[in-house]
């Protein structure tokens, strides 16, 4: 007849793991860091935004305006500045103030942003909580200008 007989302590189940779906999430996975992984070591391109619809408001007498030229020199005010000394000054500044503590950032078009990048650590060390970027208008007219008749 067809009957098969087992021997004592044997089974007919495997007892072996599965492992073909952890294979197939292990190269998911694996595709998912070969794709993300170059984005983040190569960044992202930021451009600094356009001075389109801006606020006419100039600068009062008592805001500190901290400005950056094309070579990378720093005026506080309009007057040049140690950038060794700009941090205690800054510092000084802002420790006196108890609610304005706004520091106005005007940097030339052509400057390095790894030039902006430190100015901006050097106030957040100096206490500045907010900076402020002043732009030109643009030539164009912003969306809600009015035309010209």
């Amino acid at each position: 007849m067809g009957t098969s007989v087992n021997q004592a302590g044997t089974t007919a189940i495997k007892s072996e793991p599965n492992v073909i779906p952890m294979i197939d999430i292990m190269l998911v996975l694996l595709i998912i860091f070969m794709i993300v992984t170059p984005l983040i070591a190569a960044g992202f391109q930021a451009t600094m935004p356009r001075g389109k619809n801006l606020d006419p408001r100039p600068e009062g007498d008592n805001e500190v305006v901290l400005g950056i030229d094309a070579n990378g020199k720093y005026y506080l005010n309009m007057k040049p500045v140690d950038p060794a000394a700009l941090e205690d000054y800054l510092r000084s500044t802002f420790a006196a103030r108890t609610e304005d503590k706004i520091l106005y950032f005007k940097a030339d078009n052509n400057l390095k942003f790894a030039r902006v990048q430190d100015a901006v650590e050097m106030a957040r060390r100096a206490g500045v909580r907010v900076m402020a970027a002043i732009t030109e208008p643009t030539a164009d007219k912003g969306l809600f200008a009015k035309e010209e008749e």
